[in-house]
């Protein structure tokens, strides 16, 4: 069974960074589509990256990195804005990257908040 656990996420303000990490357990790295997703308060989960995809609102600004040594993948996030406050999610896919973004089978984590402030 597949089990991510994510960490990182904190309060910084605009303009700021983070780096949130994500642990994998359970299988190994390469038999997985990894990524990112986030939920705002009121919207719906989002895909925000993937190897080697961005959602166009995140282009130049995130960066999604794998360590499969450490068995963690992490997501870099640069020039926050506060439209970027969400409750982040590590996501893992067995059967492709497209399913991966559409949400499909996919396995979970519970989640690390960002918030962003002025």
């Amino acid at each position: 069974q597949v089990q991510l656990v994510e960490s990182g996420g904190g309060s910084v303000q605009a303009g700021g960074s983070l780096r949130l990490i994500c642990a994998i357990s359970g299988e190994d790295m390469s038999e997985l589509y990894m990524g990112w997703f986030r939920q705002a308060p009121g919207k719906e989960r989002e895909a925000v990256a993937s190897f080697p995809k961005y959602a166009d609102s995140v282009k130049d600004r995130f960066t999604i990195i794998g360590d499969r040594a450490k068995k963690e993948i992490y997501l870099q996030m640069n020039k926050l804005k506060i439209e970027d406050t969400a409750m982040y999610y590590c996501a893992a896919n067995r059967e492709s990257s497209s399913r991966l973004w559409a949400g499909s089978g996919n396995y979970w984590g519970h989640g690390t908040q960002v918030t962003v402030s002025s």
